[in-house]
């Protein structure tokens, strides 16, 4: 069983959290707590596998309360976090502190949509309790420190300094591991990289933010008709999926509601998809830390084209799901630990300089 502790100040999310969690056969709410102060002393006396922590408490807060949890008590932490555009960088900070993953909070037994909602909150529940949290705690602690390839690993890696663009798939994990890649690559990358990292509408916007303030090369959150240029990650939306569109010798992002039936939108299968239709080969695809497999089927489709897949390795993703989906299926042309691949991309690509520390 996953023992959960639910921290939040109002008596109904900690109703709604526990009723919809200990539906799950393998799940049990053991406590709830109704602020930081609380949750810390029993975080301490019933060791529970996994927090859900609001952000907004009284007495102590959910970001003051993580830290304290990160440093004193290592446990597996899944915010609740608002939809406004406050709460999502409320959100994005929590998970550079070390929080696994995170909740919105749209429950509402009312929506129509409460049976998906219930689905995914199982789903994160288990995924952080299966998450490595010494990976989480090691990114921290090296966030800043200088990377450099390692001439062992890039010796061995293919080249393909053909590509036109680079499409990236990451979900539990991602940010940080994201703010930990993309800040070490140069500013002059010369091709574009699209990202699907699965979250709502926000909450993309403020990453892209925040990645954009850490990095050298400029980041942006996709808007619909904007030009696909290098020196440039686009960030797809939250709630929409992003595709691409050819016009003349341009190539403009698309941002779509369809197809509506996947499970997380945005979707890093439908990126690909999209990618390989406009760029046909000329793709390197990633796929990286996060659960499930989205992005196995679009990593299929620009192999089935020519083009070039990373997965990243077991040891250093949150949780390895998607990149292992990619691994099995026998899809990966290499599989890098995180902190080779912005400088494996720099060999991929034929540069001349190797990617300078940041």
């Amino acid at each position: 069983m996953i023992k959960v502790l639910v921290v939040d100040d109002s008596a109904f999310m900690r109703k709604t959290l526990s009723m919809l969690l200990n539906e799950a056969p393998d799940v049990e709410v053991i406590d709830t707590a109704v602020d930081g102060l609380e949750a810390l002393e029993k975080v301490k006396q019933l060791k529970p596998d996994v927090i859900t922590l609001d952000i907004e408490m009284p007495r102590m807060d959910g970001l003051t309360a993580l830290r304290e949890i990160m440093q004193h008590h290592p446990t597996p932490v899944v915010m609740v976090s608002s939809l406004t555009q406050e709460g999502a960088r409320e959100t994005i900070r929590a998970l550079e502190l070390g929080a696994v993953d995170f909740i919105p909070k749209q429950f509402s037994f009312v929506s129509l949509d409460v049976s998906n909602i219930k689905q995914q909150l199982i789903q994160k529940i288990r995924a952080a309790a299966n998450s490595r949290l010494s990976i989480i705690q090691k990114k921290l602690a090296h966030l800043t420190r200088p990377e450099t390839s390692r001439p062992s690993s890039t010796g061995r890696l293919f080249t393909f300094p053909q590509a036109k663009i680079i499409t990236i798939g990451i979900s539990t994990g991602g940010p940080l591991s994201l703010q930990k890649m993309i800040s070490h690559l140069p500013g002059d990358f010369p091709v574009p990289i699209a990202i699907v990292q699965h979250m709502p509408p926000n909450f993309t916007r403020s990453l892209a933010e925040r990645l954009n303030g850490v990095s050298r090369i400029t980041v942006v959150e996709a808007q619909e008709g904007m030009e696909v240029r290098p020196h440039t990650v686009y960030i797809a939306q939250g709630g929409k999926h992003l595709h691409f569109i050819r016009r003349g010798t341009g190539v403009y992002c698309h941002l779509s509601d369809r197809p509506e039936n996947t499970f997380f939108k945005p979707s890093v299968d439908e990126l690909f998809f999209s990618a390989a239709e406009v760029y046909g080969r000329n793709i390197i695809g990633i796929v990286m830390t996060g659960m499930g497999k989205d992005g196995l089927e679009g990593s299929r489709r620009i192999k089935s084209l020519g083009g070039k897949i990373i997965a990243q390795d077991a040891a250093t993703s949150v949780v390895y799901g998607m990149p292992r989906a990619v691994a099995e299926a026998n899809l990966a042309d290499a599989i890098l630990p995180l902190e080779q691949i912005a400088p494996a991309l720099s060999h991929i690509l034929g540069l001349r300089a190797a990617v300078a520390a940041h």
